[in-house]
């Protein structure tokens, strides 16, 4: 089992759930004229978005709550806020998931209270239905036991951080320190029940060598964690 539960997202769903994501809100009549993607995992839904509703008009804002892959802030922060003349709009706010919805909330509070809008509705690929404190207008899959959906556009990102917290984690419970390659990769499927490929496990050891969290001993060909 797991330490942390994982689904590893293909681009192909990405596709396929945007899509099923835009006919839900096209059924429901909504139509705007402005689609906002919460940077930086909405950045790709909400282009989507746009191409399957005909929208031509996008922006982003920043709101933040996760600053490591499953792991949270106490609350969420707006980052590099600014004012947008959307007087008379229709917005849609999308992000790629809400588990605790504060980035979504804080977002569409924002532009609500500083753009001026006609109105604003959000939407998310996923809605993690137990654990969120706000639930988006519109939403394609509720998610009812909580797991990391690990999309496409932070599969590095969250590779190298997993891997970080894997030999942390694993040195506070035995001490360990040193790790081939193979026991990398092999405890990296046991903890999070994925498998990312080579290419992203060497990039990712290649990041935490550049960020000084391990080192390479060449002559033993191990990994050590630096403590």
């Amino acid at each position: 089992m797991p330490r942390v539960r994982t689904h590893l997202v293909t681009w192909d769903e990405i596709v396929e759930w945007s899509m099923s994501l835009a006919r839900i809100i096209r059924e429901n009549g909504y139509k705007p004229e402005l689609v906002v993607a919460v940077s930086r995992g909405g950045f790709v839904p909400a282009r989507l978005i746009c191409d399957f509703l005909g929208v031509e008009n996008l922006a982003s804002i920043q709101s933040q709550h996760w600053t490591e892959a499953a792991k949270a802030e106490e609350r969420a922060v707006l980052k590099y806020p600014f004012k947008l003349d959307a007087s008379g709009m229709k917005v849609l706010v999308v992000d790629d998931i809400v588990d605790t919805g504060e980035t979504l909330r804080l977002a569409r509070d924002y532009i609500r209270d500083n753009w001026s809008p006609l109105e604003v509705k959000t939407a998310a690929l996923q809605w993690i239905s137990p654990v969120a404190k706000y639930k988006p207008d519109y939403y394609y899959l509720e998610v009812k036991e909580w797991i990391w959906f690990q999309y496409p556009w932070t599969r590095l990102e969250d590779t190298y951080q997993f891997i970080k917290r894997m030999m942390s984690e694993t040195y506070k419970e035995t001490g360990k320190k040193e790790w081939s390659y193979k026991e990398i990769i092999d405890g990296f499927k046991e903890w999070y029940g994925i498998d990312v490929g080579d290419m992203y496990y060497r990039e990712a050891l290649r990041i935490l060598l550049e960020k000084d969290i391990v080192k390479y001993d060449p002559g033993r060909d191990k990994y050590l964690l630096k403590v």
